[in-house]
């Protein structure tokens, strides 16, 4: 789901006042052809909800099953999906280009 970037930290936001564990995702860098640009963001919750975009849907599922261990563990991650890895057709990123997403806990 695409959102304004201020929906997408109110979000965070409202979350983590409710008491859910949230992560950011953003897009750091893309090469080729890209399905969102740079500095497109996801929120996640602990239990998989989701507002935003990194990839125009094709990545996310990977992205939030991610975010989760990020917001258990705490430690940042750098994600990067494309035509070389060899998941990019299972997640759907088959429009040759590459993503790299940096996935971090809101405190």
């Amino acid at each position: 789901m695409l959102s304004r970037d201020e929906d997408i930290l109110k979000a965070a936001e409202t979350w983590r006042k409710d008491g859910r564990g949230v992560a950011l995702a953003t897009v750091v860098e893309t090469w080729g052809s890209a399905p969102r640009p740079v500095g497109s963001n996801l929120v996640i919750d602990d239990e998989g909800n989701f507002l935003g975009s990194v990839s125009g849907g094709c990545v996310e599922g990977a992205v939030v099953t991610e975010a989760v261990d990020v917001i258990e563990s705490g430690k940042p991650k750098v994600l990067e999906f494309g035509v070389a890895d060899e998941t990019a057709w299972q997640v759907g990123l088959s429009c040759g280009g590459t993503i790299r997403v940096y996935v971090e806990k809101v405190s």
